[in-house]
């Protein structure tokens, strides 16, 4: 009998084979139902041949087959294979991360029926109006209802809940309806909603290089200072894709901060725009999955996971903040999607789209090889002026809040012209530590050595580490003193403090705290788009893609420290978020300014930063990357390790650096470690890493791919966790 070989999502790097009943035809990339152990699993086919290295009667037949044809395409495939050889991951584990969790659990790979709230008629004549005041959101969703059904997996992107719908059910305005899914083709009925922005001159030419050359793989960085108008670009260089009949994939950092973008994207095609996020359910993401694959969306927008969604002509794909770290996983298989999204686009003939005001310094060194063609937008977009910058030394000055005298003043001048200020401070909660004024005691979180955050609000003590929690402490449990003291500057301590101090002004606090909520954020930025004086206090989510027109004030309070650290990306990080902050102000017409608050305005990449710009950085950082072999001009490969008692992880890795100290070692491999990892314990285990470097990625990968059968080998491997980091962006 034929031999199936399948692969299956365990973390083990290797295929299963099973006897193939007669008359069954495998076919690479459908499921199969087989026995595993104790249990049946689903596995993906990956080939077949007449014999297998096992005896026969040790083998198992497979269940059954659960597909027709190939989940995959066959370009899919290939990236698919090619990214589990790269990044030395089971391929059992890459091919089901690309797929929806419904289709992992075994269901079948055609659309089930879709719900819908809708319309009644007792709905269509009734005013809003006529519900009570503070519903607001039942009137809201009354509105839309009037206009056109909302599928419940949409009703999250119109700050909507399925709580507020069933209200409107309970009043007879509206039911929930199971609509049988047709295919529709959206083709014949494309067109383009209202009128399109005027292109300035830079944008017109960006937008016609790329669709000059759009039969074809081309990656493009689009380099635009913050406010240039990329979002037009990529609007126009998809709306040409969408005329000839093909899909466009756009990937963004994080979905919920997107919304404006989102909504453009809506108004402006009169094709099928849908959303991959978190807050869909599997049969929703299942739904979503299908619909791209099936060739009925017309742009998919979503976060890296995104990337493996299948489509039936696809036309181009867009990066948009392609410097944003959330492109990389930190946990499992580690894949970096926008590199992984350049492959894609490469396997499928397509151009590719890299936008972002801040380049990644990988991204500029493939520009610099000839790899990448760069696009600039030096301009603001319409009438917007670049932001004045400032440095404020602190140095002997009085804070109040955080808040030098000469910002206080600043932001009253602008607030009284009935302009927006953003404070910018990257640190959430009440204050990063509680402290014992009587004896000095720290509350520390014991599963990872660093301090907890007070939440005042919620009463609370929470580690932004491992997300543990423990209530306040109402005296110090090392002498017995109840004068504990919070220490430093968070954003709900901020907001605390600016209240008296601004009485008549609205604040506006945007932080993971605030904005957990659904539709949390889609309020308050509807509030702060109302216009009129008003104080936003907020963490780098502010940093992120967003439009403020009447935002003409932007103070950075603290970012001393990210001015000194032992990891080597935190300049580029810091220029990269410094100059997205600063970009939020003067974006429409309004003059800005920046100040920036700091101990130490004579450091060099301040003074870079300000007089220069972002350019002058990177091409700086660059030069100082290749004086000392670090990447990009050289390669990374990290092996980390943790246990529950600091015995064996250090241990284990000195193995594997044994393994890799021959005599016949490579001159040119460089080994730094085993050492503690700048976070040494988190969330109770104790972390240690070792890192290899090398000048040729191909001989890097070759020597991890001769060395990964040594490790597994290894009898420590059982006593500790270990992964393996590719191209890691952390250290």
């Amino acid at each position: 009998m034929p031999v199936v070989h399948v692969a299956l999502p365990v973390p083990l790097n290797r295929t299963f084979d099973y006897l193939l009943p007669a008359g069954v035809i495998p076919v690479p990339g459908c499921r199969v139902s087989v026995p595993f152990g104790p249990r049946k699993a689903i596995g993906i086919i990956t080939g077949w041949s007449e014999h297998s290295e096992f005896p026969a009667d040790k083998l198992k037949s497979i269940g059954h087959i659960l597909d027709d044809a190939p989940l995959y395409s066959e370009r899919m495939w290939r990236m698919l294979r090619w990214a589990a050889d790269y990044y030395h991951h089971p391929l059992g584990e890459v091919l089901f991360h690309a797929l929806p969790v419904g289709l992992r659990e075994g269901k079948p790979a055609h659309h089930a029926q879709r719900w819908r709230w809708v319309i009644t008629e007792q709905g269509k004549t009734a005013p809003p109006d006529a519900l009570p005041k503070r519903a607001i959101k039942q009137r809201q969703a009354l509105e839309i209802l009037q206009r056109q059904p909302i599928y419940r997996h949409q009703a999250e992107e119109f700050g909507l809940t399925d709580q507020i719908l069933k209200n409107l059910c309970a009043k007879a305005l509206a039911e929930l309806q199971a609509q049988d899914v047709e295919h529709r083709d959206w083709r014949p009925d494309f067109a383009v909603n209202g009128e399109r922005l005027r292109l300035n001159t830079e944008q017109a030419t960006a937008v016609g290089a790329i669709r000059s050359e759009d039969q074809q793989f081309n990656a493009w960085l689009l380099a635009g200072v913050t406010g240039s108008g990329k979002t037009e670009v990529y609007l126009s260089v998809i709306e040409n894709v969408l005329a000839q009949g093909r899909q466009a994939l756009v990937l963004v950092p994080e979905i919920g901060l997107t919304p404006q973008t989102i909504a453009r994207f809506r108004e402006r095609f009169n094709a099928p725009v849908d959303v991959l996020h978190s807050g869909l359910n599997d049969s929703e993401r299942l739904t979503a999955w299908l619909r791209a694959k099936n060739g009925e969306s017309a742009v998919v927008i979503g976060t890296r996971s995104a990337l493996f969604t299948p489509f039936a002509r696809l036309g181009v794909i867009i990066i948009d903040e392609e410097h944003d770290a959330s492109y990389k996983q930190q946990e499992g298989w580690r894949y970096h999607a926008r590199d992984l999204a350049v492959f894609r686009a490469h396997q499928e003939g397509i151009p590719i789209v890299l936008g972002s005001a801040t380049p990644a310094l990988e991204t500029l060194h493939n520009v610099n090889l000839g790899k990448y063609r760069q696009l600039r937008l030096t301009r603001r977009a319409g009438n917007a002026k670049p932001a004045a910058q400032h440095l404020l030394d602190l140095k002997g000055l009085p804070l109040k809040a955080g808040l030098s005298q000469p910002l206080i003043q600043r932001m009253r001048e602008h607030l009284q012209a009935g302009n927006q200020v953003i404070l910018f401070l990257n640190r959430r909660g009440y204050a990063p530590a509680l402290l014992c004024h009587e004896c000095g005691w720290i509350a520390e979180c014991p599963r990872c050595d660093h301090y907890y955050t007070l939440h005042q609000q919620q009463r609370h003590l929470r580690c932004h580490h491992c997300d543990s929690q423990r209530p306040v402490p109402h005296q110090c449990p090392q002498c017995g003193s109840t004068n504990l003291v919070p220490v430093g500057l968070g954003t709900e301590q901020l907001e605390h403090e600016l209240a008296p101090l601004f009485p008549d002004i609205p604040l506006t606090r945007i932080d993971r705290d605030t904005t957990s909520r659904k539709g949390a954020l889609e309020q308050q930025l509807a509030e702060v788009h109302r216009g009129g004086a008003r104080i936003l206090i907020g963490t780098q989510m502010l940093a992120k893609g967003h439009h403020f027109p009447n935002v003409t004030l932007v103070a950075l309070l603290d970012v001393d420290g990210a001015l000194f650290s032992a990891d080597f990306h935190s300049a580029e990080r810091f220029a990269q978020l410094y100059t997205q902050v600063s970009g939020r102000a003067g974006r429409a017409g309004k003059r800005g300014e920046v100040v920036l608050q700091t101990h130490h305005p004579e450091h060099p990449l301040l003074q870079t930063l300000l007089n220069q710009g972002y350019d002058a950085f990177a091409k700086q950082a660059l030069k100082e990357r290749q004086s000392v072999f670090l990447p990009p001009f050289t390669n990374h490969i990290l092996l980390r390790a943790d246990d529950h008692d600091n015995r064996h992880a250090g241990v284990f890795l000195e193995q594997i650096r044994a393994l890799l100290d021959i005599p016949t070692k490579d001159e040119a491999l460089w080994l730094l470690g085993p050492v503690p990892a700048l976070q040494p314990k988190r969330g109770g285990r104790y972390r240690w890493q070792l890192l290899l470097q090398h000048p040729s990625r191909a001989q890097l990968q070759q020597t991890v791919k001769q060395l990964l059968p040594q490790i597994t080998a290894l009898p420590q491997t059982r006593k500790v966790k270990w992964s393996l980091d590719v191209d890691p962006t952390d250290s």
